[in-house]
């Protein structure tokens, strides 16, 4: 008899068991320098104990390593991110603090994870590229004294 993959398995499939992971962000934040702001990322239901990787994006540049994310809130930073930037989880949601904000941090900010299944992986992120399937990811816009202007982005999934 044939070796079949595991996700092939009709009992497997219907319990849902080798889907794949959607991440989630809401809309895009808004808050002045100085100020604190929470980014989230959820996971789905059945991945909820994931670990995820937080990015940062300026217009024009290649996404920068923030943090790696455990699903217990404990964190790990990438080389020159400063203490500002922390990180928490409570259940499915992964959370990416600023405090205080500057001027610089005004980017897009992008959630993603490794998934592997029957040996082959696949990276799972909020994607603008992929206008089929996920949409442009939240962006973090400081509002400067005097700007009446807010940013206001569409749900982000892969």
């Amino acid at each position: 008899m044939a070796w079949l993959p595991f996700c092939l398995l009709p009992l497997v499939v219907s319990t849902g068991l080798c889907a794949p992971p959607v991440l989630t962000q809401p809309p895009s934040a808004s808050a002045s320098p100085g100020a604190s702001v929470k980014l989230t990322c959820t996971l789905s239901r059945e991945h909820s104990n994931y670990n995820i990787g937080w990015y940062q994006q300026r217009a024009g540049q290649a996404p920068r390593y923030i943090m790696y994310l455990k699903s217990d809130g404990s964190h790990t930073k990438g080389d020159g991110i400063p203490d500002r930037f922390s990180g928490s989880s409570s259940g499915a949601d992964r959370y990416l603090t600023i405090s205080p904000l500057r001027s610089e941090d005004e980017a897009e900010y992008l959630c993603g994870l490794g998934y592997s299944t029957g040996g082959i992986f696949q990276g799972f992120h909020s994607d603008s590229d992929k206008g089929e399937v996920g949409l442009k990811p939240p962006s973090l816009c400081l509002l400067l004294p005097g700007d009446s202007g807010t940013c206001s982005l569409s749900l982000s999934r892969c």
